[in-house]
């Protein structure tokens, strides 16, 4: 279990915003906070505390400048993410991504598309393809979301999808939709659900407000869980956890050393 720390591009601004305010008309969005420092500052930051396999995220259009800035700071040391489709992958990783993150582009029209899977498993090694699976409960089955959670799709997480995608990518990055960016607690039980499902590495997202919910994601989770935090971080302008302490918190073993 380690903390895997983030970089969300909005309009060329590291920002950390209500996920599921992020709407196609651009109104209702809810910006918990704006930085004044560019991307490459965290994307250095991170690298200097010994903290890899983070995430860049390109909410919507006008962040490919920050996203390779922060890509470029320290190659090989973040994943890539927002927009990611099998023709612009590789020049992604080629540009300094570890890793790229796809969401909307294996659906049409939320149904999971195998052909577009196939179309990833042929431009991207599985090993350098993560596979995000944000989500939120619906009758009492977690769906996943695309076209920037907007859309909920018609594929439940459950054990047979997990082990079903987990042959076409290395990761799961999964982001509990209704409790993001508000501070107000995890999905205690997605979390649970994530450490019985996945069989390859998954880093949970979404609600963490104090570090008494890293230590419900630990035991939740069975320490198989890694997760992000971001409006509460107080490097984004939280007050319920210092970033300090969960790089204090990292396991030695699991921190890449500049």
């Amino acid at each position: 279990m380690r903390f895997r720390p983030c970089i969300d591009l909005h309009d060329g601004v590291v920002k950390q915003i209500v996920g599921s305010s992020l709407r196609d008309d651009g109104g209702g969005l809810q910006t918990n906070f704006a930085a004044a420092q560019p991307p490459e500052y965290y994307a250095d930051m991170y690298y200097r505390d010994g903290l890899s396999g983070g995430h860049v995220i390109m909410l919507g259009p006008g962040n490919t400048a920050g996203a390779r800035a922060a890509l470029a700071a320290h190659p090989g040391n973040l994943q890539i993410g927002g927009g990611i489709t099998p023709d612009n992958a590789a020049g992604w990783l080629d540009a300094g991504a570890d890793k790229v993150i796809v969401t909307s582009f294996m659906f049409t029209n939320g149904e999971l598309d195998p052909a577009k899977l196939q179309a990833l498993a042929a431009a991207i090694p599985r090993d350098r393809l993560v596979l995000d699976l944000s989500c939120r409960p619906v009758n009492g089955q977690y769906h996943v979301t695309c076209n920037r959670w907007q859309t909920v799709c018609s594929l439940v997480l459950n054990q047979k999808t997990f082990a079903d995608l987990a042959g076409f990518g290395s990761e799961f990055l999964v982001h509990a939709v209704d409790v993001e960016g508000k501070q107000g607690g995890i999905d205690q039980t997605l979390v649970e659900r994530l450490a019985i499902w996945s069989p390859v590495p998954a880093t949970y997202a979404g609600g963490v407000r104090c570090l008494a919910d890293i230590d419900l994601i630990a035991s939740a989770g069975q320490r198989r869980i890694d997760y992000t935090v971001g409006s509460a971080l107080d490097i984004f302008g939280g007050a319920g956890i210092r970033y300090q302490d969960l790089v204090a918190i990292q396991p030695p073993r699991d921190r890449k050393q500049p």
